[in-house]
């Protein structure tokens, strides 16, 4: 319990926008390498002010650069996340039309999960300079489960309930597609992030954040006035338990991950997937078989059953998974997020034009409260500080004149005030 609770202490499901499960790897080496430059530069401060002057303006033009590159990328992200999430669940709502097998097309899509470490042993050998063999890599990336790799007791109790909350959270969320429109779907799957606040707060002993108590408070809010909406219709009240029970599942399996496991690096995120999919393969395959014979999801013959649309959810699903996962490597945490959230407009945008929807007040409402809900959970900690500094110097700013006409007047005693600042410089 020690060894657990060394490697989760540092952790937060909360520090971040977004609770990232996966971590880039080398960035532990590459803060210890900013400090280094920092105290480096700091003992070498009684050198040549022009050439400080230089290394300095170098350095903010690299970070100008390299933050504007990672915006961008941010930009594609958000675009991406936004497509892939928003076209998995309308084409899933497509497909129960002409499929109507919730569970089948859970297991169909979880087993796609598989391809993960294969994808990213490809990006391995592409991209980096000392390149393994598949069971090198797989051995290294097994060192994740512990010292002793993936033996059974492992995989029983840390793989195989994550497995279950994965399917539960896929299996709740279709079956609420098939109740409820796909606006109202996106819109509640939205307060998972509310309940990985909630359940971090109890279990990880996160930080206690007013602002984001408030974010849960919306979400609940939304919730309710989500059911009200449809005036408390039987078929209405069922997806959203439905959807809301999903949402429940997804926080639950990132707050127990990162209290378990912790972070996991790409190779061993990809390879903890693919285990995910590989299980589903073998040990579910039995439950769509008797769900076929018993009529409960009966699918017709092989050739009645949509594959083109089978496939694209699948495909979505897993491109959707792929950016989630491993897109902390390019861009902002809140930038992915961000692409979730946006999915709820174009959805609503779709189901405008292609079902009948009756986008009454309160359910705009609801949609809206939920929506900033999320937004609100994407402040970071600090974000009160980071509002005070931005408007202290935008005063300093507007008052240019005040501050010459006083560093003129305190002329006379120029030293002491040099020495006072460069004290109140070091102790900040």
């Amino acid at each position: 319990m020690k060894k657990h609770s060394a490697r989760v202490a540092p952790l937060s499901a909360c520090n971040s926008p977004v609770l990232t499960l996966t971590k880039v790897e080398g960035e532990d080496r590459t803060r210890e390498n900013v400090v280094g430059s920092t105290d480096a530069q700091s003992a070498s401060a009684s050198g040549a002010e022009s050439g400080s002057s230089r290394r300095r303006l170098h350095c903010c033009v690299r970070v100008t650069a390299l933050q504007v590159r990672k915006a961008l990328w941010g930009v594609a992200m958000v675009i991406c996340v936004c497509s892939s999430w928003a076209g998995s669940t309308q084409l899933a709502k497509l497909t129960f039309k002409q499929f109507d097998a919730p569970f089948t097309l859970t297991w169909f899509a979880t087993t796609w999960n598989c391809l993960f470490f294969p994808v990213y042993y490809i990006g391995h050998l592409c991209k980096s300079p000392e390149r393994q063999t598949p069971r090198q890599r797989l051995r290294e990336c097994c060192r994740f489960f512990g010292d002793e790799g993936l033996t059974p007791k492992v995989f029983f109790t840390k793989v195989a309930p994550f497995g279950l909350l994965w399917i539960l959270t896929n299996y709740l969320y279709l079956q609420a597609l098939r109740k409820i429109n796909t606006t109202d779907v996106s819109a509640l799957f939205c307060c998972n992030k509310a309940f990985v606040f909630l359940l971090s707060w109890i279990v990880l002993r996160d930080r206690f954040m007013g602002v984001r108590i408030v974010a849960a408070i919306l979400a609940i809010a939304g919730i309710v006035m989500m059911t009200y909406a449809d005036g408390f219709h039987s078929h209405s009240v069922i997806g959203i338990t439905l959807v809301v029970a999903s949402a429940s599942m997804s926080a639950l399996y990132k707050v127990l991950f990162k209290m378990v496991l912790g972070s996991a690096k790409f190779g061993e995120a990809a390879l903890f997937l693919s285990i995910v999919g590989s299980a589903n393969f073998v040990f579910i395959s039995f439950v769509p078989v008797i769900l076929y014979f018993t009529h409960v999801e009966y699918t017709g013959s092989p050739a009645e059953i949509p594959w083109a649309y089978l496939c694209g959810v699948a495909a979505l699903l897993f491109a959707f998974n792929i950016l989630v996962n491993f897109g902390i490597a390019i861009t902002y945490p809140t930038l992915i997020s961000l692409g979730i959230v946006l999915s709820v407009p174009v959805n609503a945008m779709v189901d405008l034009y292609t079902c009948d929807i009756n986008f009454n007040t309160v359910r705009l409402i609801a949609v809206f409260i939920i929506c900033l809900g999320f937004l609100m959970l994407l402040l970071p900690e600090d974000w009160d500080q980071c509002i005070i500094q931005l408007t202290t110097k935008l005063r300093k700013r507007d008052d240019p004149a005040e501050a010459a006409g006083e560093t003129g007047a305190n002329t006379g005693i120029n030293w002491r005030g040099r020495g006072r600042t460069s004290l109140s410089t070091y102790a900040r």
